[in-house]
């Protein structure tokens, strides 16, 4: 991708609820964002200011009430259903608190699964699964259902599934929140160091400022729009 076209860039994001006869919320209000290829970015913000919203948007998971999104040259929101979930396969990877594996299907069948919905060959998503299991240290956990893994391996696994089709950005939201804290900076370390290996961007939801210290940029959420953060990083 060229590196002058921003990976993920949002304009003008407006997003609204309203809650049975009640007043609309104003959640995000003409927020902008634009992410460079390779950018690690965090978002930080109080509870409840919205930043679980603003990653739903930003993956096309929620449609904003107004404003534009752009994945690198794509507009997500003028494409169907089918057409944006396959670009959203291709262009993102998301890791979540909680890992969202699949409970039924081994580890390593659950890094293949965004390749195998893309309609890749079993034979190659298999081997390409392997090599992110491999990547994330655990290349010999492989046949282990999630039920048989600790946290910090789910965790790796979920990591390792959001990179497997090499995005072109990760959203990831608190993806350390569940975690004690050795394991989190294990964590982190894995997602900084697939970040400079395989040149995925970064946009990181967190509460944590050691993690937020991490990364190359930091925006607090406030009042809707994104803000630079001013406050003192926490040294890691």
């Amino acid at each position: 991708m060229n590196e002058l076209v921003p990976v993920l860039a949002a304009q003008g994001l407006r997003r609204s609820y309203r809650e049975g006869g009640g007043a609309a919320l104003t959640v995000l209000e003409n927020l902008d964002l634009t992410v460079a290829p390779g950018e690690r970015l965090a978002i930080i913000g109080q509870s409840g200011s919205g930043k679980s919203t603003l990653l739903h948007l930003l993956g096309a998971l929620d449609r904003p009430d107004g404003g534009t999104l752009r994945w690198g040259s794509a507009d997500p929101l003028a494409l169907g259903d089918g057409a944006r979930a396959a670009a959203r396969n291709r262009h993102l990877g998301f890791v979540y608190q909680f890992h969202h594996l699949l409970a039924e299907f081994s580890a390593l069948e659950n890094v293949a699964m965004p390749l195998l919905i893309r309609g890749e060959g079993k034979g190659a998503a298999f081997a390409e699964a392997a090599r992110l299991l491999d990547a994330v240290g655990l290349g010999a956990r492989g046949s282990h259902r999630p039920g048989a893994l600790s946290g910090g391996e789910r965790q790796r696994v979920a990591l390792a599934r959001a990179l497997v089709g090499a995005p072109a950005v990760l959203l990831a939201d608190e993806p350390t929140g569940n975690l004690d804290p050795e394991t989190a900076q294990r964590v982190v370390d894995l997602m900084l160091a697939l970040n400079a290996e395989r040149g995925t961007a970064l946009v990181v939801v967190t509460h944590d400022r050691t993690l937020a210290a991490r990364l190359d940029r930091c925006l607090r959420l406030s009042q809707g729009r994104l803000v630079a953060d001013t406050a003192e990083p926490t040294a890691p």
